[in-house]
């Protein structure tokens, strides 16, 4: 375990890059192994989620699974406070990104498919995509921002690196669904930094892990999970919540940052 040591400043365990990555993949396979199995022995190779008891063993199990072995490692490293709380303030106005996400969110939920489907199936709905965005921003903006953060980088370079990492591992999905992996990689990595500014901005990994499950919530909702049809014609705006962020941040990215000098209170 030479990618794994004691940290004399805090008491904390240290983690290595390669430590961080062995662990990532065994995230991984955990959810695409446990994922894959349960798709062949259990739901007869079905890929989608259109049923309640499709759902619960094609998403609880694996993601809770995922999820369960992430904060694992957070509570075996000691890292509950650097995973859960982030004492990198934002300037206020950064606020603008949780807002466009769940005013994203709230229209883009196809509400009159959901209905149809009954409440037992929103139920696991919810509960599958909160494990996707509590276990996701666990792994890459609890431990990856903590594991880059220890080595030194500068928060740009936190920045950077936790979303390429994060839209990188995502390329896996490629055993599924072939090609059409690698724009949602692209995708991915962009979400990934909104993410990274709203657990900045919240000064937690709270907010981000629910506004993740609910942002994935909102897509699935409308994407013939709940309409049995194509497109909800309702998504759209979700999926307008990376231009319209893409084209802020790019003219206020000097902005960001707080100023020399300024307290964290200041900024609360």
């Amino acid at each position: 375990m030479a990618a794994i040591g004691s940290s004399p400043a805090d008491g904390r365990r240290s983690l290595s890059y390669a430590g961080f990555a062995l662990i990532v993949v065994v995230y991984l396979a955990i959810i695409q192994g446990v994922g894959l199995l349960l798709q062949h022995a259990v739901l007869g190779d079905a890929h989608d989620f259109h049923t309640t008891r499709h759902v619960i063993v094609g998403m609880w199990i694996p993601l809770g699974l995922a999820l369960l072995f992430t904060y694992a490692i957070v509570g075996w490293l000691g890292w509950w406070r650097p995973v859960l709380h982030d004492d990198r303030p934002v300037r206020p106005w950064v606020a603008v990104v949780p807002i466009v996400f769940v005013v994203g969110i709230l229209l883009a939920i196809d509400y009159s498919g959901l209905g149809a489907k009954g409440f037992g199936y929103v139920l696991a709905l919810v509960v599958g995509t909160q494990l996707v965005g509590w276990g996701e921003e666990g792994m890459f903006r609890g431990l990856g921002v903590t594991v880059l953060r220890d080595h030194g980088l500068r928060e740009g370079q936190v920045a950077l690196w936790s979303s390429v990492v994060f839209g990188a591992v995502h390329l896996s999905n490629a055993f599924g669904h072939g090609v059409q992996a690698i724009p949602q990689a692209i995708m991915v990595s962009l979400a990934g930094y909104f993410f990274y500014l709203i657990r900045r901005r919240t000064r937690g990994n709270v907010a981000n892990s629910v506004i993740h499950g609910f942002f994935d919530f909102s897509l699935l909702s409308g994407t013939a999970v709940a309409a049995d049809q194509d497109l909800y014609p309702g998504a759209l705006a979700a999926i307008l919540v990376y231009p319209v962020l893409a084209v802020v941040l790019l003219v206020r990215r000097h902005r960001i940052e707080p100023e020399p000098g300024t307290t964290a209170s200041a900024l609360a």
